[in-house]
């Protein structure tokens, strides 16, 4: 089981936060440093410092890093056209020595569009399906030749199809609770199926569905790989745990129901049953960027016990 840290800056965290995080990522031994796409705060955060850009900050971590994979979950469709959202990934691969994977959404926020001047288009899943097929259009044509696109939303003529990836199969993630078209879209485009925030029954059940829309799309079930994002919090004792819960503004109850939560042991049998049902990775959303003793605890306690 791949366990992979997971933020979401949007709630309020500078660069330099993510770098000291990402460096913990790497240096105790995690697969990977990912964070959402948002430019806005949710909830009752105040998001200050502001928002960070999600490729920006890959760039900078592509640098500064050295062994993890680094990624989104999930790049917002809305916020770039395709074309040019298969430069930035390329370039930030190029950066990283080809360590990034993609993964693309349709978008769905309606307030940060608004609070940003961003359109917010009626009709995202068809754009998303032809922003996929796009960026990955992109990425697979040769070098030498081009690509053309007619579309119902997008049209490229003639693109020298330039910069590509350094990895030769860039990896692209799909995920979601839709029952019947995202299936269809992770069959069709994707390397790996996530789905954030579901419970092992929900997660079995979609899994289900992709594995079949994958076969009969002609692939194999196991052509994908399989995760999901769960919130983490973890402590050596009850009040360890309950004081990080107080600091997300959360309840230990609704945590160990909806999450990943408790003791080491709690967690890692509640992830080896997720691992039953298929899911080979987990991205343990962290939402207290500052605790990095959490981080430790989690490698040292948790990680420790599923290699």
């Amino acid at each position: 089981m791949d366990l992979r840290i997971f933020t979401e800056p949007q709630q309020g965290a500078s660069y330099d936060t993510l770098l000291t995080v990402a460096k913990a990522t790497e240096d105790l031994g995690f697969d990977a440093f990912f964070r959402s796409d948002h430019y806005l705060a949710m909830g009752s955060a105040d998001g200050l410092p502001g928002p960070t850009d999600a490729w920006i900050t890959l760039a900078g971590l592509a640098r500064e890093t050295k062994r993890i994979r680094l990624g989104t979950l999930m790049t917002a469709g809305t916020f770039r056209l395709p074309g040019v959202l298969a430069i930035q990934v390329a370039q930030v691969d190029q950066m990283s020595g080809g360590r990034v994977e993609l993964g693309l959404g349709a978008g769905w926020f309606e307030e940060e569009h608004k609070a940003y001047g961003i359109p917010f288009p009626k009709e995202k899943f068809g754009r998303l399906e032809e922003q996929l097929e796009i960026v990955t259009g992109l990425w697979a044509t040769e070098v030498g030749k081009t690509f053309s696109y007619e579309g119902a939303h997008y049209q490229l003529v003639d693109s020298p199809a330039l910069p590509k990836p350094a990895q030769s199969k860039l990896p692209v993630l799909i995920g979601g609770h839709g029952a019947t078209r995202t299936p269809r879209l992770a069959a069709q485009y994707a390397d790996e199926f996530n789905i954030p925030f579901a419970s092992i029954e929900d997660t079995e059940r979609q899994f289900g569905r992709v594995r079949a829309a994958a076969q009969a799309a002609g692939r194999g079930a196991d052509d994908l790989v399989y995760s999901n994002a769960v919130v983490v919090c973890v402590g050596r004792d009850d009040a360890e745990v309950a004081r990080r819960a107080a600091a997300i503004g959360r309840e230990v109850d609704e945590l160990k129901a909806n999450g990943l939560a408790g003791s080491p042991a709690e967690v890692v049998d509640k992830i080896g049953r997720y691992g039953a049902i298929g899911s080979s990775r987990i991205y343990l959303q962290v939402l207290d960027l500052d605790d990095l003793d959490h981080l430790e605890l989690i490698s040292s306690q948790v990680q420790s016990q599923l290699s």
